[in-house]
């Protein structure tokens, strides 16, 4: 499964990479991006990942923003210090709205999730 991580958190951006490159193998991180217009230059270069990993807030936007780019937005985990945003998130096609910092047990949960939904 190929995944994108949209975080404009560079520190959280390679926690959540190290975590998954650990735990997780199976998931192909294809890249990693920092803001909206990073991540429309990223997406309009490459084909459309299978997952993304989404901040909602980003430097120069939100991660709406990001899934406003798609017609058909792939399956995303929300990845946010903000819980405020998760009544949104939800209408977008997610799959799980995981606080900062990361922790394992969650991400691992959230992919669980992910892997009964497909």
């Amino acid at each position: 499964m190929k995944a994108l991580i949209i975080e404009d958190e560079r520190l959280s951006a390679k926690k959540l990479q190290a975590l998954l490159e650990k735990e997780h193998p199976q998931i192909d991180l294809v890249g990693s991006v920092h803001s909206v217009q990073e991540a429309r230059i990223w997406l309009s270069n490459n084909p459309t990942p299978d997952l993304l990993f989404l901040d909602i807030q980003l430097n120069d936007g939100t991660g709406f923003d990001v899934l406003d780019l798609f017609e058909d937005p792939p399956p995303t985990i929300f990845t946010t210090a903000y819980d405020q945003y998760a009544l949104k998130a939800f209408k977008f096609y997610s799959v799980d709205y995981l606080l900062k910092p990361i922790e394992s047990p969650a991400l691992c949960l959230a992919l669980d999730k992910l892997r009964k939904m497909k």
